[in-house]
């Protein structure tokens, strides 16, 4: 998204500086991808320790969606936390970099060469990827996952998620996740309540991203309907499908959001490079950024030492 545009976004940047530095330009599609995927398959030991289920792919498993669930057949807390970590990678604007972006920016915008080559190297590299009903279904209930799943989500609702994003995973069979923060639909840069729904259509998941991003640790009263309740309920007027998954502004969460989450139907939330809640870890579930700066074997090496 366009920081400028959002003071409190561009002001709470610096909060997200939990990811390694990482001084690596752009580099040559090709020969990145190529490099990673060798350095992949000779890396053994890796994959015995990815939750699995043979070759089986994302589509032929059958994860029905949370409320399909039983409650008293999901994991205690302690079950759900010993699980080995699905990657969850998070992505922002997929574009070139221009002179007015900053270095910090640039973490949050990734050029549309290096995005490309990024999800080469998923391909080939014989990772698949998954949705959050089947993300619920393993880690509440040991279910099967395809052989190296990753999760790709995308937020803040950016023109290029639908225009760049989009092509590219349906390349690769892919189907990601779509954060939607509301306010920004139909602006300039950002996509319609058409493409969203377009995306949904397609297979892919959408979830809140809230109103207009405002630190959920910041909530009081009636931001609970504004940025929450009301942003659901619109995602769900446009897609026609429940909304059940949440990512928090910034990564940044607070114990008193859970519950309120929970109140709004919201099944599990996603934070970023922080620790998860002992009691509550479905709505604490990490991810990493993605970052601009990041070849495709960077972005494995810190997938793997990620999760």
């Amino acid at each position: 998204m366009k920081f400028t545009k959002y003071p409190l976004l561009a002001a709470a940047l610096a909060t997200l500086a939990t990811l390694p530095a990482c001084t690596e330009t752009k580099s040559a599609a090709g020969t990145e991808a190529a490099a990673a995927t060798a350095e992949i398959a000779a890396d053994s030991a890796e994959t015995a320790n990815t939750p699995t289920a043979g070759n089986a792919t994302a589509a032929s498993l059958n994860n029905g969606s949370p409320a399909t669930i039983p409650a008293g057949k999901r994991a205690d807390a302690a079950t759900i936390i010993a699980r080995p970590q699905v990657p969850i990678l998070c992505y922002h604007q997929i574009r070139d970099w221009t002179a007015k972006d900053s270095k910090g920016a640039k973490d949050y915008i990734i050029p549309v060469a290096q995005f490309k080559a990024q999800m080469q190297m998923l391909a080939d590299s014989g990772y698949h990827a998954i949705l959050p009903d089947q993300l619920y279904a393993y880690l509440t209930t040991g279910a099967p996952l395809p052989s190296k799943p990753v999760m790709l989500t995308f937020d803040d609702t950016d023109l290029d998620q639908f225009t760049v994003a989009r092509p590219t995973l349906e390349k690769h069979g892919f189907k990601a996740v779509y954060f939607i923060m509301t306010v920004s639909l139909g602006r300039p840069r950002y996509m319609s309540k058409a493409q969203v729904k377009q995306l949904s259509d397609e297979g892919n998941v959408i979830g809140s991203h809230t109103w207009d991003h405002h630190n959920v640790k910041k909530y009081q009263g009636q931001d609970w309907v504004t940025q929450i309740e009301k942003p659901t309920k619109q995602l769900e007027e446009i897609t026609g499908k429940k909304v059940n998954y949440f990512a928090y502004p910034f990564g940044l969460w607070n114990q008193e959001a859970i519950p309120e989450l929970k109140k709004r139907g919201m099944d599990a939330a996603f934070i970023l490079a922080e620790k998860r809640d002992q009691q509550d870890p479905l709505y604490t579930i990490r991810r990493i950024i993605a970052s601009g700066y990041w070849s495709p074997r960077t972005l494995h090496n810190s997938m793997v030492q990620s999760f």
